[in-house]
C-alpha cells in the first residue's frame, strides 16, 4: 500500500488568521461594508437554502447552482470556512503533501484550495472549475489579489481541460451535491495520470430535519458511488483526522 509522505511543508497561519484576505475580498467582490458583510454571513445559509424551498430534484442542479444562488453561494462558503478554519487547514496540510503538476480543483467554490494549491512550488498549474459565475469571478479577482494569476485558470467545466492530464485532483464537498456523483468519478479516472492522487470527500445525507436539503442521498446512487470508488481507486493512507479521503486510480 502507498503511503502520502510530506513532501512540502505549508505555511497556514495566514489562513488561520484571516483566510487568505477572505473578508476583504468579499467585501471588493460584493461592494459591501464591514458592517453590512458582518451581517450578512451569519444568515447566508438560512438564506441560501430560502432560493430553494421545494424538493431538490437532479435535474435541477445544474441550473440552481449556475443561476439561481448568485453571490448567495459565496457567502454561504465564506461564512463556513471562517467558522471551520482549523479543519480547513488540515484539509491544507493534506493538499500541501499531494499537490504537484497539474492540479484540478473541482467545484472549487471560494478558491481555498486552489489558491493555496498555486502557492506551492510542486504545483505548476490549477485549473479552476465551477459552475457558479460569481464563484469564477471572484476567484479571478483573488488569484490577481494575491499575485497568483500566471499559476490559476478559471473555468466553468472540464470541456476546457480535455488534453490535460491531470496530476492532482481536489473535490471537496461537491459529490454530494451532483445528481451522478459516480460518473464524476469515472471523469476524474479518465483525466488522471497513473500516479495522479485525488482528494476526495462526501456527505451524502439530507440531515435528520432536511438541514442539507442540495445533497443527494438516495441509497441506489450511493451504492453506486462506492462501488464506482473501488473499482476504479484504491485508498492511499494519510495520518490526518480529516473526512478527506485521498486515492490513486487502480
Amino acid at each position: 500500500m502507498r503511503r502520502l509522505l510530506i513532501q512540502e511543508q505549508l505555511d497556514v497561519s495566514r489562513f488561520l488568521e484571516d483566510g487568505f484576505a477572505l473578508r476583504s475580498h468579499l467585501q471588493s467582490y460584493l461592494q459591501l461594508s464591514s458592517e453590512e458583510l458582518n451581517n450578512r454571513l451569519p444568515q447566508s445559509t438560512e438564506d441560501l437554502a430560502d432560493l430553494h424551498p421545494g424538493a431538490f430534484r437532479a435535474e435541477d442542479a445544474t441550473s440552481f447552482y449556475e443561476d439561481t444562488v448568485g453571490t448567495g453561494h459565496l457567502l454561504e462558503l465564506a461564512a463556513w470556512h471562517l467558522s471551520s478554519v482549523d479543519y480547513i487547514a488540515d484539509t491544507l496540510r493534506l493538499q500541501a503533501m499531494a499537490a504537484r503538476g497539474q492540479v484540478l480543483d473541482f467545484g472549487g467554490g471560494i478558491g481555498t484550495h486552489a489558491l493555496s494549491a498555486a502557492m506551492l512550488s510542486a504545483v505548476d498549474h490549477v485549473w479552476f472549475v465551477d459552475l457558479n459565475p460569481h464563484n469564477r469571478a471572484f476567484v479571478q479577482q483573488r488569484a490577481e489579489a494575491l499575485g497568483l494569476t500566471k499559476k490559476i485558470s478559471v473555468h466553468r467545466d472540464l470541456s476546457d481541460t480535455s488534453s490535460v492530464q491531470f496530476d492532482t485532483v481536489i473535490c471537496l464537498d461537491v459529490l454530494e451535491h451532483l445528481p451522478d456523483p459516480s460518473m464524476q468519478l469515472i471523469n476524474f479516472h479518465a483525466q488522471m495520470a497513473p500516479d495522479a492522487i485525488a482528494l476526495l470527500n462526501w456527505y451524502f445525507f439530507k440531515g435528520h430535519q432536511g438541514e442539507y436539503p442540495f445533497h443527494f442521498d438516495d441509497p441506489l446512487l450511493v451504492e453506486t458511488f462506492f462501488r464506482t470508488l473501488q473499482s476504479h481507486f484504491l485508498e492511499i493512507f494519510h495520518p490526518l483526522l480529516i473526512t478527506t479521503r485521498t486515492y490513486q486510480p487502480s
